[in-house]
């Protein structure tokens, strides 16, 4: 198998389960080191073997996007002190929050929401646009959601922390335009994810996309002759 991304360092977020272990296996295969991260040590410890079993590396990072702002400021100087560069970012993590009215969105679920998906890319981006700008072909990649661009009812929570997060992974993708680093966007849709099964709970996993289908299109986007930059790119 081609191998177009050896010798490179991939930082995968959500890689714990679903589609961020899904991507980490499909940039290992490709030559990636992969560094995960998710808050579950021994569900990265499972993502860890299936890379290892099929010829690839990776390092482990647990930590929780809400709780450990501090250490997730240091994930970029950490992984170039380490391995030297840093060419590849997907960010994967996300969580549901609560399907509930707008008026009755509770502070506490507010927090949780902005912290894991829109907080945690800002922290993202500001840790590793120094390594990505300074790598041949720095790639970031990071999932989004249709209900950015249609809002439906009770989703409001989960929709408004994607749709913040698309804005400044836009914002990012035009400051870093006249740079080797290119930014986009992935819209997977519907996925059997421990998510998407929260949300729809009443859903035949089997009867959707999995992870592993939609994996190869968004390890497509960190490739370095991907030129498209700010841009949403969904799945057919």
């Amino acid at each position: 198998m081609p191998r177009p991304l050896a010798g490179s360092v991939a930082l995968v977020t959500g890689a714990s389960r679903g589609i961020g272990a899904a991507v980490a296996l499909e940039l290992a295969r490709l030559g990636a080191h992969c560094v995960l991260t998710a808050r579950t040590q021994g569900a990265l410890e499972e993502v860890d073997d299936a890379i290892r079993q099929a010829g690839g590396a990776a390092t482990l990072f647990p930590l929780d996007l809400m709780k450990d702002g501090e250490k997730l400021d240091m994930v970029g100087p950490s992984i170039a002190q380490r391995f030297g560069r840093l060419d590849i970012l997907v960010h994967a993590a996300g969580v549901l929050a609560k399907l509930t009215p707008v008026a009755h969105i509770m502070p506490r679920d507010w927090q949780e929401a902005v912290a894991v998906n829109m907080g945690a890319a800002w922290r993202l981006i500001r840790t590793c646009d120094p390594p990505l700008r300074a790598a041949p072909a720095g790639r970031a990649v990071f999932l989004t959601d249709g209900l950015v661009a249609e809002p439906r009812a009770y989703w409001g929570l989960y929709g408004f922390g994607k749709a913040g997060q698309e804005h400044l992974a836009k914002s990012w993708a035009a400051e870093v335009a006249n740079t080797p680093l290119r930014v986009n966007l992935f819209d997977p849709g519907a996925v059997a994810t421990k998510l998407r099964g929260m949300a729809m709970p009443g859903e035949d996993p089997a009867s959707i996309a999995q992870p592993a289908d939609v994996a190869p299109a968004i390890a497509a986007l960190c490739l370095p002759d991907e030129a498209r930059n700010g841009e949403v790119i969904r799945r057919n």
